[in-house]
């Protein structure tokens, strides 16, 4: 009798667990569809407000920069003392962003509308983590790869709501995502309940003391060396994602003489396929290895987006579609790698590596904005075709077998 009743209650647990990670994976896609709506808006913004290619890389920048001083910060301090009211707080700074898009009438509003949406993404990014590390059980990597799925998916869906929703509506359609950012706060407030609830059981205090108080397992030289190579892999990753995103879309219609709607096309195969590449990254993880996911994820891309620049524009979507899914299967898996090697500072991970991925983001947009000033998008997608090379050096990450053994180094 007893056993039938802990089996029950375990799976109660369990389903419980899984309509939570549900939750934060919903939460993070409603956040991203809103956060990449905005550089699948540039076309149409650059020709309301007659913005330059580098003015519009100062939008870009303050969107991701403004999340990525945030987030570590966030993160470090959560990881001490969490807070689950922050998960609605941040959708509504969101909401507030969207609102302050659709009627900014200038470069300075929509530098403002840009911060508002990338606090409330610094909020959700590091605690929505931790509520994904805190539901799993033993597969981190599958949990981590849900909640990252849902951003990938708001990515997907951000282009196609650009094409049949936006563009025909022109910069007041992005009144239409203060619904999004709603719901988010609605699914927000239901996780951080739930959230709250497990803080209380196993003692707020107790658990925030766990967090910091941990030993390192290995030397600060180590951590430093192995950090520095992901670091080095996400500056491929998302300064290519940065260029892909935000001026893709005019390479596209430029190079192939289409419109707005058909570019967006491109765009959304790249996040679609990305999104399940997300999925499958943290699985085969689990299986196969941190170190060979990421090592494929990064290096796999390179042939597909050295080519993407001389094929005709329906081998562009193709292509694209190829680059998402391979691309976008290492950043939850890299995130799970570093969590490993530090464990006790999930939320201090999460925070530095979205920070990291966002402000290189930013930085990236800001640097190719001002090159396609000067040289045309089409000289720049080339030489940016090449940052997936980088991935070779993740032939130097350390085998994630050692953390998991535990062997000090």
């Amino acid at each position: 009798m007893e056993s039938k009743t802990a089996t029950a209650t375990a799976t109660a647990t369990g389903q419980t667990a899984m309509a939570i990670l549900l939750g934060v994976s919903v939460a993070h896609l409603l956040n991203d569809a809103m956060q990449t709506v905005v550089p699948a808006m540039f076309p149409i913004l650059q020709g309301n407000l007659k913005l330059t290619f580098t003015q519009i890389g100062w939008v870009a920048f303050t969107l991701n920069v403004t999340a990525s001083v945030l987030q570590p910060l966030i993160g470090v301090y959560t990881d001490r003392r969490p807070l689950p009211m922050l998960l609605p707080i941040g959708m509504v700074f969101s909401l507030l962003g969207m609102i302050a898009m659709a009627f900014a009438p200038s470069l300075g509003f929509l530098l403002l509308a840009a911060a508002l949406i990338g606090v409330g993404s610094s909020v959700l990014h590091p605690e929505s983590s931790r509520v994904a590390h805190l539901a799993a059980r033993k597969g981190k990597g599958l949990a981590q790869s849900i909640f990252q799925v849902g951003g990938n998916t708001g990515q997907a869906l951000a282009p196609l709501m650009v094409a049949y929703i936006l563009s025909p509506q022109g910069q007041l359609g992005f009144l239409w995502f203060t619904i999004l950012a709603v719901i988010g706060i609605v699914v927000q407030a239901r996780v951080g309940k739930w959230y709250r609830a497990q803080l209380q059981a196993q003692g707020e205090r107790k658990r925030a003391a766990a967090g910091t108080s941990e030993t390192p397992r290995f030397s600060r030289r180590f951590i430093g060396y192995a950090m520095t190579i992901l670091v080095l892999l996400l500056f491929s990753k998302f300064v290519y994602l940065a260029a892909m995103t935000g001026y893709y879309a005019f390479y596209y219609m430029e190079t192939y003489g289409r419109t707005l709607k058909e570019a967006q096309l491109a765009l959304f195969a790249l996040q679609f396929a990305g999104m399940a590449g997300t999925f499958l990254g943290g699985p085969l993880a689990d299986r196969f290895g941190r170190k060979n996911i990421i090592w494929f994820s990064i290096l796999g891309t390179a042939p597909f987006a050295l080519l993407l620049p001389y094929v005709g524009p329906t081998m562009a979507i193709v292509l694209s579609a190829v680059i998402g899914l391979i691309l976008m299967s290492g950043f939850s898996v890299i995130i799970v790698y570093a969590q490993e090697m530090l464990p006790g500072h999930v939320g201090t991970i999460a925070g530095l590596f979205f920070g990291v991925s966002f402000g290189l983001a930013g930085l990236g947009s800001v640097a190719i904005g001002s090159f396609i000033d000067g040289d045309g998008v089409e000289r720049v997608i080339q030489l940016c075709a090449l940052l997936p090379l980088l991935g070779l050096l993740a032939m130097f990450l350390p085998r994630d077998r050692t953390f998991m053994k535990g062997q000090r180094t």
